[in-house]
């Protein structure tokens, strides 16, 4: 894949967090995200790429635009094939909220490449480039966490652990603090977290626990452009999405799954932010109709890291940039 699209993406993900940026705090999740939804998918048009929208907003029959299978880009003649995994806004509740961390985030692979997750959960564990390998989502929380420790050269309270606050965690909570791991309990935004855990500066060590499926493919193609490493297991709600996950290819259904089995290949991973978190700053709106937007660009094949931070003059362009 060009490294030019890179920054064409960026462009992109800054159109989606500036125009949901202006319902943060407003307690409207749904008008967040589709005024996220609405300035990506109008963004798209102007990028040269034959795009498969292979994780989206959902099924054609759920979500007007951005749905799983839908194509994007211009598609002028000899454009690349691609495979888009996408979020407009992850953490619909958290901008809604003004909370810490919502993003606006696509990935990129070479076409075929991306695991089709279906829509369910799937059980996850994370952690940056230092600690690569030493994971293992078969092994209990408390052996992962004292090799990661033991990896980074910290004592075991000194690792922080991101967990999303759900009952379903209340066991993992339990055994993590039981370890004197600290823990940081998010309501949302999981690729963030997933995300942040590979950037040591950001204070955050692991991410465990069961979270959304389609999340973990773009965790996991973040993980692989940091050196980082993920792996995740599908968990069905019943057996629906089991039987919908066999037409998708995937037939093994306890399978333990890697980054070389969610997102091989050459993969680029680029993410704005929305609402302050603990990697990216968010969307600010300034006097004189300037705003100014924090994103992160990633490429698997270089391993170039870039965060670039833009100041948009919105009396001259449109959110959709």
């Amino acid at each position: 894949m060009d490294r030019n699209l890179a920054l064409e993406f960026v462009r992109i993900t800054e159109a989606a967090a500036l125009a949901s940026a202006r319902w943060m705090g407003r307690g409207e999740e749904k008008k967040a995200d589709q005024a996220a939804v609405d300035a990506m998918r109008k963004a798209f048009d102007s990028v040269q790429i034959d795009g498969t929208v292979v994780i989206g907003e959902g099924e054609r029959d759920e979500a007007p635009m951005l749905f799983i299978g839908e194509k994007v880009g211009s598609n002028v003649n000899g454009a690349p094939s691609v495979d888009i995994a996408l979020d407009p806004l992850e953490g619909t509740t958290i901008c809604a909220t003004g909370g810490v961390g919502a993003i606006s985030v696509i990935a990129v692979a070479e076409k075929g490449q991306f695991l089709h997750a279906p829509d369910t959960y799937m059980d996850k564990i994370a952690c940056g480039p230092t600690a690569r390998g030493c994971i293992d989502i078969d092994l209990s929380p408390t052996e992962n966490i004292h090799r990661v420790a033991e990896k980074l050269k910290k004592s075991v309270n000194e690792i922080t652990v991101v967990i999303l606050e759900r009952p379903r965690h209340s066991d993992l909570i339990a055994e993590v603090r039981k370890t004197g791991a600290r823990i940081q309990l998010i309501g949302d935004g999981d690729v963030s977290a997933s995300v942040a855990a590979g950037f040591e500066d950001s204070g955050i060590d692991m991410l465990m626990g069961i979270g959304g499926a389609p999340e973990g493919v773009i965790s996991a193609a973040a993980m692989q452009c940091l050196g980082g490493d993920f792996q995740g297991r599908l968990k069905f709600r019943n057996e629906n999405e089991k039987e919908r996950a066999k037409k998708m290819g995937i037939l093994d259904l306890n399978q333990k799954l890697s980054i070389e089995k969610l997102a091989p290949g050459s993969v680029m991973f680029v993410a704005t932010g929305v609402t302050d978190g603990p990697l990216l700053k968010g969307v600010k709106f300034k006097s004189g109709h300037i705003a100014t937007t924090h994103s992160l660009v990633m490429r698997s094949k270089t391993g170039t890291i870039r965060f670039i931070e833009a100041s948009h003059n919105l009396g001259k362009k449109s959110l959709s940039l």
